[in-house]
């Protein structure tokens, strides 16, 4: 990649029992946001960390700007990281939190006060530079535990399932506000979730991870219209899998059509009508498996337990 901000070429790092990751090569442009997505244990933190400095690599080379990081410490490198649990110091007021690594880096004292006075407006947290962690909720200290890493002006952002501890509609919240500053500051952010609405919501590219490899990477649409493999299929969004003819057969639920009666691409008999707010979810038996769709409110009077129903597919995948 021409104007790659952060670049890992051929990087290994395993553990003691054969967990991590094999011959990892990412590059990131300046100011893109991308998302390391997959289950616990796929070796999405792994990469994270070791770009921070807090893994040992035992091959390959991170690099950032063109230059390599590999043998810095994690305090001198060009990145800051944010972790789930917040790593709010709980004796330090929130301003003391923030002062620490600009004193550590020699700031001067009226710039240091001028720069936290930015971040906290920024952050939409003005005002609170003389209370304590305790006295906030996950959100705000959660939010104070990213204007502290932007305080350092990181050339690379690492955020570790930063909302994971969060309740839903406040994660929703902190996703926006956090793509916001991002495309305003023009940052580089390496994000790792297990969340996939999370990644499709927040990245400009998402890699998908399974058991240390890289499955696939590419556009949140991409990655969802066209999965390379199985395994992201059923990772990504909702998908139906149908046993045909010694083949696996992938519908999303809103490429199937439906209509009462037989002669469809697929016949099946309704099996359950579920409403769930805005849209309703049907669910037919087929002699090659359980088909979900998503019907309107209107449609799902049409229809009841056992009728029988005809399926025309919109789009599907094979494996």
């Amino acid at each position: 990649m021409a104007n790659a901000k952060l670049e890992i070429v051929n990087m290994t790092k395993l553990y003691n029992n054969g967990d991590g990751v094999k011959n990892i090569n990412i590059s990131v442009e300046e100011g893109e946001l991308i998302t390391l997505l997959g289950p616990s244990g796929c070796g999405k933190t792994t990469i994270l960390r070791a770009i921070g400095g807090f893994n040992d690599i035992q091959s390959g080379d991170i690099l950032i700007d063109g230059r390599s990081i590999i043998n810095m410490a994690p305090e001198k490198r060009p990145t800051a990281m944010v972790f789930q649990s917040y790593n709010l110091w709980p004796h330090m007021s929130v301003y003391d939190n923030m002062e620490f690594g600009l004193k550590l880096r020699k700031v001067p004292k009226a710039e240091r006060k001028q720069r936290i006075t930015e971040m906290l407006e920024l952050v939409k947290m003005p005002g609170v530079e003389k209370k304590y962690p305790g006295q906030m909720s996950g959100g705000q200290q959660q939010r104070i535990a990213i204007a502290r890493s932007l305080l350092l002006r990181p050339e690379v952002l690492l955020l570790d399932e930063p909302f994971s501890a969060l309740d839903a509609k406040i994660r929703q919240q902190m996703r926006e506000e956090l793509r916001k500053i991002q495309t305003d500051l023009n940052i580089t952010v390496v994000f790792v979730t297990h969340d996939q609405e999370e990644a499709m919501a927040l990245s400009d590219r998402v890699i998908v991870m399974n058991k240390g490899t890289i499955e696939q990477c590419g556009a949140p649409a991409e990655i969802y219209d066209r999965p390379v493999s199985r395994y992201v299929a059923d990772f990504i969004g909702e998908m139906n899998f149908l046993q045909i003819n010694g083949k696996t057969l992938a519908v999303r639920p809103e490429h199937v059509r439906v209509r009462k009666g037989t002669g469809g691409e697929l016949d099946g008999f309704v099996r359950t009508v579920m409403m769930l707010g805005h849209y309703v979810e049907m669910t037919m038996d087929t002699d090659y498996g359980i088909v979900k769709t998503f019907i309107s409110e209107e449609e799902a009077r049409e229809y009841h337990k056992g009728d029988p129903v005809a399926m025309d597919f919109s789009k599907s995948f094979e494996y």
